[in-house]
């Protein structure tokens, strides 16, 4: 016998409890019923309230206006003659309608200000109803409505609770359907992760516009059985203490579950009745039992018991695989091709004149520096940015500055550097999700089908991934979160699919298995686009290449011709114009190595980034840390520093262990950290910014520190007490270094101190760079710009895949060939292009 689906017993117990409801009902009488009814509406609405929190995430605490504006709708209904039927619909609608005018400013914020919008309309509603006295009777309020007929029966009390529990059951159940739903999978999608839902293709504001209407909608119907039900009401029934009683309801009974509106709606209800004897300290056991809640069961009375309850594996099958291509080959084969793209930022031009074309079966990758404008490029064609010039032209169209929803919707797929699965729902459902391009579909329709299923496992399977399907994306290890988003892009059935960094931490076999994969995707008749930092992958994979640097396209061809292109070999190592003061006079090492790692082992989750690191600082020199993007040598600094944990090995720093320590006990080591992109404080003025590289000193630095440094960095001296942010980049990368020097380090790490710099502003900082080098200062320099590295460094390392590959002196390392391999990959093509 086939055991019921996991819905099918969800639609039973909420059919149970609406029966258990109505019995509980025969056996009480008089205000016991009242409390049932009260319990029965607050449900409704907060149902309603659920959809538009637990599901799409957004913070309303003006519920208790709209329903003030369903209870004073339907009694002047009823009083004008209308009846009661008539009085429920028209207040259901009459907030719905006032729920998406409000909608229209309000979904367009987040967090507090999205809660402040919806506090001062439930403050407006308030004093509308006092002031606006003719229609809403003002303070004295409006009373005496007349009982409903049906069929005869004329509606007492006990009716009218019989009715709204009718109605919780059934809007339970509606909810529960919604939940399975294109538009329920829209609004989960848009609260855990709002940009890669429009990469799908939904529409983020005609999606919260539909939550905000139906959470006013279920309020304004709940407004107008509570006022049948009281049979008066008046401003003080509505007041704004009763907004963040329904959204504690929700939170305590359990966010986003089927069954949590009328559990935590029965305990708002309930113990204020059980504390009747403590009515002065009611408000007190809520708040600690909100605390206890938050602490002990973050996900509610229900989520918390649904989270210990068994998890049923889907019973789907993979569809096969020669499906499965069949699937995501495109009907007609469509391009992307980029017409001279130009973005630019503040004043700073990101790209500008980019073109080029990518045709159906081929991998046509993006490349270049940190910097060069790839993902830029990337996000103006997904419709992410809107260009400042040039077209973009895909499936017969100009998309260029359509919006990220509609692009996707054409057939334009694409993945993220930074991984952004729904990490809330499973693996399985993520690929779902993207099936139906955004499209709701019918609002109780099923998303998930048995055929929908089967395709969502025969994608997965496709792309390598080996896991449990049914985990949620937020537990999932950093390897198959990459798997499961491009298996969600191929969901969508894309002519044109687009790839930001893939490979970005997997390990080589993961990458070889990727590089594979994306040339199938490509033969299947699929314009892939790839932004890679891998180069082997790249040149192993590619038809053509277009390189970057600084915004500026340099070179579209072939790889072959690419890897030895002398503008990419330089965008890649730096310019030979540029120049650094060598070392006025031979270095001698002081008596004993500053920083010694040996083994070090670390990365992010289940993928380990750094490979045995063994890497040594000699007191007083200056180590240049080389490789391509994606090679580890951030997150070399950043485990020195103690901001990411190792997993194995030693760091020894002045001949005392630092392996482990939290980041400011190693800054009271003397390691000090300019991390990449500056991290300025923008509101701090210049000099305050300085100064707090001395926090965890034990001394106070004195005005003539100050001044040492400032002689060191004179740009900064008619900017101290500017605000940093509106420094240049090149000043506030001056200023950064600068706190780094005031917190007297006998170690400094320096990440990428040349990215986003004019070339006459590098030679200014790679000049006070070699002056601290040879006033004895122990540097350890990571910089895209290797061959200008190397002129101030004594040695060096090159890493490829958190290994060390090639090391020597400065004079050594630049006649390396192994060092244009690391950055622009060997010979030998990759194996996935065999």
């Amino acid at each position: 016998m086939k055991r019921p689906s996991d819905a099918r017993m969800m639609d039973l117990a909420i059919v149970a409890i609406t029966f258990a409801g109505l019995a509980l009902l025969g056996g009480v009488g008089g205000y016991m019923q009242f409390v049932i009814g009260l319990v029965a509406v607050w449900t409704i609405l907060c149902t309603g309230l659920n959809l538009l929190f637990g599901l799409t995430g957004l913070v309303s605490l003006g519920q208790v206006g709209f329903l003030a504006i369903g209870a004073y709708a339907h009694a002047i209904a009823v009083q004008a003659g209308l009846g009661f039927w008539a009085g429920l619909v028209i207040a259901t609608v009459v907030s719905a309608a006032t729920g998406c005018l409000l909608a229209v400013p309000a979904v367009r914020m987040a967090g507090p200000f999205l809660a402040m919008v919806t506090i001062a309309f439930a403050f407006i509603i308030e004093h509308l109803v006092i002031e606006w006295r003719g229609v809403t009777g003002g303070q004295n309020g409006l009373m005496g409505f007349d009982a409903p007929n049906l069929a005869g029966i004329t509606f007492g009390e006990t009716e009218i609770v019989m009715l709204a529990i009718v109605l919780a059951g059934g809007l339970l159940l509606a909810y529960r359907r919604v939940t399975a739903s294109g538009l329920g999978m829209a609004m989960v999608a848009l609260r855990d992760q709002d940009i890669a839902a429009s990469s799908l293709g939904y529409n983020p504001f005609l999606t919260k516009l539909v939550a905000f209407a139906v959470a006013a909608g279920t309020a304004g119907l709940a407004g107008g059985l509570f006022a049948q039900l009281m049979q008066f009401i008046a401003p003080s029934n509505f007041v704004l203490s009763q907004s963040i009683l329904f959204l504690f309801a929700v939170i305590v009974g359990g966010a986003g579950t089927v069954l949590g509106p009328v559990v935590g709606a029965a305990v708002v209800v309930f113990l204020p009745e059980a504390l009747a004897g403590l009515a002065e300290y009611r408000l007190l056991f809520f708040g600690a039992l909100l605390v206890a809640v938050l602490l002990l069961a973050p996900r509610g009375i229900v989520g918390s018991i649904a989270a210990v309850l068994p998890r049923r594996r889907s019973e789907a099958k993979a569809a096969p695989r020669t499906e499965v291509l069949r699937f995501i080959a495109p009907q007609t084969r469509q391009g992307l091709e980029a017409h001279d793209l130009g973005i630019t930022f503040g004043g700073v031009r990101a790209v500008a004149g980019a073109s080029f074309s990518a045709t159906p079966g081929e991998v046509t990758s993006i490349i270049g520096p940190n910097g060069a404008g790839k993902t830029t490029l990337l996000n103006m064609i997904s419709g992410f940015y809107v260009p400042g010039t040039g077209r973009i032209t895909s499936a017969g169209q100009d998309i260029a500055g359509w919006s990220m929803h509609d692009t996707a919707r054409l057939g334009v797929a694409r993945t993220f550097q930074a991984t952004r699965l729904f990490g809330s729902i499973s693996a399985e459902d993520n690929v779902i999700a993207a099936f139906p391009r955004g499209r709701f579909g019918a609002p109780f329709g099923k998303l998930g089908t048995d055929d929908r299923r089967a395709m969502a496992l025969g994608l997965l399977d496709l792309v390598g991934y080996t896991g449990d399907s049914g985990t949620p994306a937020a537990d999932l290890p950093h390897v198959d979160r990459r798997l499961v988003e491009v298996a969600r892009a191929l969901a969508m059935r894309p002519h044109a699919l687009l790839l930001d960094e893939p490979a970005a931490g997997l390990m080589h076999g993961d990458k070889m298995a990727l590089a594979g994969l994306l040339r199938s995707l490509a033969d299947e008749g699929i314009a892939v686009v790839l932004v890679e930092h891998d180069m082997d992958m790249v040149m192993g994979i590619s038809d053509r290449i277009l390189a970057l640097d600084a915004g500026q396209p340099i070179a579209f061809d072939i790889p072959e011709r690419i890897r030895a292109n002398d503008k990419v070999i330089a965008a890649y190592l730096g310019e030979g114009t540029l120049s650094a003061p060598p070392r006025k006079l031979a270095h001698q090492p002081g008596a004993m190595d500053t920083l010694i790692t040996d083994g070090l082992t670390a990365g992010y989750g289940a993928a380990d980034v750094l490979q045995g690191l063994r890497i040594r600082v000699g007191q007083g020199e200056l180590v240049a840390l080389l490789g391509a993007n994606g090679a580890g040598k951030s997150t070399f600094l950043r485990t020195l520093a103690g901001l990411v944990q190792p997993t194995a090995g030693r760091i020894i720093m002045n001949d005392a262990s630092i392996h482990g320590l939290p980041p400011h006990r190693i800054v009271e080591h003397g390691l000090a950290l300019v991390p990449e992109g500056r991290q300025v404080f923008p509101d701090l003025t210049v000099a305050q910014n300085i100064e707090l590289g001395a926090y965890r000193r034990k001394d106070r630095p004195g005005p003539e520190e100050l001044e040492t440094i400032l002689r060191r960095f004179p740009r900064l001296r008619d900017r101290l007490h500017s605000p940093a942010g509106l420094l240049s980049g090149g000043e506030q990368q001056m200023m950064a270094i600068a706190r780094g020097l005031m917190a007297k380090p006998k170690l400094l790490l320096l990440d990428e101190p040349s990215l986003g710099l004019a070339p006459a502003m590098t030679e200014e900082l790679y000049a006070i760079l070699a002056e601290l080098r040879d006033d004895g200062m122990t540097i350890l320099l990571v910089d895209q710009m290797a061959t200008l590295a190397l002129a101030v460094a004594d040695r060096g390392y090159v890493l490829e895949q958190g290994r060390v590959v090639a090391e020597g002196s400065a004079d050594e390392l630049r006649a390396d060939k192994a060092l244009i391999d690391a950055y622009l990959g060997g010979d030998a093509p990759a194996e996935a292009a065999q």
